[in-house]
């Protein structure tokens, strides 16, 4: 479980062991690859400042409440007083190659290399947050249709390039500080007349 930071964390966490994977065993030849985490005006490569090929975007689409796990969690945290979110994480990884031939290369390794680490713990989740010790991470390439593709690059600065959608679960935001004390602003008092005092 992390705070706020938590989405922040896999994120960076993701980018890191992409690029360690990249430097180990370079996708294109005598290049250096960069993986970097995008915005959505990143993907234009003909405005942005990010893409320099080759390059791989991890672009974070779409973040949503974890279905299975969200009951649980919320029994849970009602028990022990802290709010409690589990989250699914949904990235595209975007290839960006001078040719298909590098963009294949580039999607290849990236592939490769989360087959290889699919579940993130210990020191590959980045201390930029407060992870617990059992905390773990999993990504997993999601299976969406063809429509749902072309749909999510409708909506993008970029015509339709080779990507692969994959979902990171599970995340969970903690809130530290669930119920809060509240200062008290009125104080209410009553007496019982003893006896021999009037009623």
């Amino acid at each position: 479980m992390t705070d706020f930071t938590g989405i922040a964390a896999v994120g960076s966490s993701l980018e890191k062991y992409l690029q360690h994977a990249f430097a180990d065993r370079p996708p294109v030849a005598d290049r250096t690859a960069r993986v970097f985490l995008a915005r959505t005006e990143d993907l234009n490569p003909e405005t942005s400042s990010e893409i320099i090929t080759p390059a791989l975007a991890l672009y974070l689409y779409r973040v949503d409440f974890n279905k299975v796990m969200r009951a649980a969690w919320s029994s849970s945290a009602a028990r022990e007083g802290d709010s409690r979110l589990p989250l699914d994480l949904h990235y595209l990884f975007i290839a960006y190659g001078e040719n298909a031939n590098h963009e294949y290369l580039l999607m290849g390794r990236a592939l490769q290399a989360m087959e290889n680490m699919p579940i993130f713990t210990g020191p590959l989740l980045d201390p930029i947050t407060d992870w617990h010790t059992n905390d773990a991470i999993q990504f997993t390439i999601e299976e969406l249709t063809t429509e749902d593709v072309m749909r999510t690059f409708d909506s993008l600065p970029v015509d339709y390039k080779l990507s692969v959608p994959y979902v990171a679960r599970i995340t969970v935001i903690e809130g530290r500080q669930a119920h809060p004390d509240l200062p008290t602003t009125q104080a209410i008092s009553r007496t019982r007349p003893t006896v021999g005092e009037e009623t």
